[in-house]
């Protein structure tokens, strides 16, 4: 008799029973702080979510997401990893190629009409010559196709919530696949709209720098309803996964794209932007450990390869943090780079980030925020109501002493006494779009032929437009060759 499915976010008795019996046996001889060897061909299971940053419980955040963090406390919790791109696809693309968005060349969104230069540059590739079956279960966000991009199998679903998402993977994992796979499972979640709030939000602190109110603390109420939801499919997955017996035969690998929707978090180039989850989890890895190296999702598959012991693509710009894991080293990075030129508007920006110093600079010559870059909500319409569109942006530059100002609310980009920082951090960045070749270095970047953008004077990204950058760098000005296209964000 076939095995029935357990619902999601229900855990019995006995399952519970098998999983750590599973984990105890899968654990055992990785107690500690160092990374052992791993077994060839081990499994990966990539698990990533929408729009989460680090609200999340094993982050220290009150909010419900037990099965997330069961698999912190079983492997290693990274609190100092950033994205390449506080934006959907480029992060999503630059995780996958080890590469930065302006060199795969995912420089907006992919249902706006941004691609891959190279799709074979896609770790799915390398990851099948090794002898690896490549799946896909829900959200992918690198191509308007899934096709495009080659995975051996798409599973099919209904949705790309979690709630249809994760049946499918389910089965995958009970069919107990023979052959090493990288199973890839994308969840819709925590992306907006959001469902009605479960818990009462008198209870529930907004995030920072949000104002506590009651529009805003019913907006992150909603917020917890849909990590309520992504919780239930990374469990209902990890639990197919230990029940399968493939448990410690598994590199697992938990992340999202970028900071919350909330703004001044998601495509910011802060550190509420910038900043996301990742936990991993393995056959040979340290478990109940927290890593504070400063890294980018470049370096993920980059660990991973050497990691299961195969050889490193050619294009992969991030760099392998094994050596961290295995305690030869502290850091791999000095510094970690940033970058947004689309999203629903343009809005060319780049950072460098150091352990004490952030640096950002603007390419468009803005004086007020670009407001459809900010997805809608409850407290982005209780900033608006306070006057956040004409509210000044702080400047082209800016400059903060992460150890006396973690937030980066003082610009100290004018300040005699950071100077000395604000020209190391200029000449960071400048050295490395020119080793990257950064197209903003000639000028504004040109909208992809056929592609769909908002214009950054408007208020929301429902108000969709096709435009083009101005030919003036830094300037900001917008060309209209058309309109009338209204196509939702994903």
């Amino acid at each position: 008799m076939a095995e029935q499915a357990e619902p999601l976010g229900v855990t019995s008795r006995r399952t519970f029973l098998e999983r750590t019996a599973t984990l105890v046996a899968a654990t055992a001889m990785t107690k500690g702080s160092k990374a052992e060897p791993a077994p060839s061909k081990v499994n990966i299971l990539y698990i990533h979510s929408h729009d989460s940053g680090r609200y999340l419980k094993p982050y220290g955040h009150n909010v419900p997401t037990p099965n997330i963090d069961r698999l912190a406390h079983q492997g290693v919790l990274f609190r100092q990893m950033h994205s390449a791109a506080p934006t959907c696809s480029p992060s999503r693309a630059s995780l996958l190629t080890g590469r930065c968005p302006h060199q795969n060349g995912m420089l907006g969104l992919a249902h706006l009409g941004w691609s891959l230069n190279d799709y074979s540059q896609v770790i799915i590739h390398p990851l099948h010559a090794n002898g690896y079956h490549t799946v896909l279960a829900g959200l992918q966000h690198i191509a308007a196709d899934p096709e495009t991009i080659g995975y051996d199998e798409m599973l099919p679903h209904r949705s790309n919530h979690a709630a249809d998402v994760a049946p499918g993977a389910v089965r995958f994992l009970r069919s107990r696949p023979t052959q090493p796979f990288f199973l890839d499972v994308g969840f819709f979640e925590t992306h907006r709209e959001y469902p009605e709030p479960v818990d009462n939000p008198a209870y529930i602190q907004p995030p920072a720098p949000i104002p506590d109110t009651e529009e805003t603390r019913r907006d992150m109420a909603g917020f917890h309803a849909s990590a309520r939801a992504l919780d239930q499919g990374v469990g209902a997955v990890l639990d197919a996964l230990e029940a399968s017996g493939l448990a410690e035969h598994t590199l697992v690998i938990n992340t999202t794209d970028h900071g919350i929707a909330f703004p001044e978090m998601k495509c910011n180039l802060r550190d509420s932007g910038t900043g996301i989850s990742l936990i991993l989890r393995g056959p040979g890895l340290p478990n109940g450990k927290a890593c504070d190296a400063m890294l980018s999702n470049i370096d993920v598959f980059p660990t991973v390869f050497d990691y299961l012991g195969i050889d490193q693509p050619t294009w992969f710009e991030g760099k392998s943090f094994l050596p961290v894991l295995k305690d030869e080293q502290n850091e791999i990075n000095d510094e970690v780079f940033s970058e947004v030129t689309f999203h629903a508007a343009y809005e060319p920006k780049r950072s460098v980030r150091t352990k004490r110093w952030k640096y950002v600079r603007h390419f468009d010559g803005r004086t007020t925020a670009v407001l459809p870059n900010c997805d809608d909500g409850l407290s982005k319409s209780y900033w608006l109501d306070h006057g956040w569109k004409t509210e000044p942006l702080i400047s082209r530059e800016e400059l903060y002493d992460l150890v006396f100002d973690p937030m980066e609310h003082n610009n100290l980009a004018n300040e005699a006494r950071a100077q000395a920082a604000l020209a190391e951090m200029r000449a960071r960045l400048d050295r490395w779009m020119q080793r990257t070749s950064d197209p903003l270095l000639r000028g504004p970047v040109p909208l992809v032929p056929g592609g769909h953008i908002v214009d950054p004077n408007a208020t929301s990204p429902r108000e969709m437009n096709r435009y083009a950058p101005g030919p003036r760098p830094g300037l900001g000005e917008s060309i209209y060759i058309g309109g009338g296209i209204s196509k939702p964000l994903v």
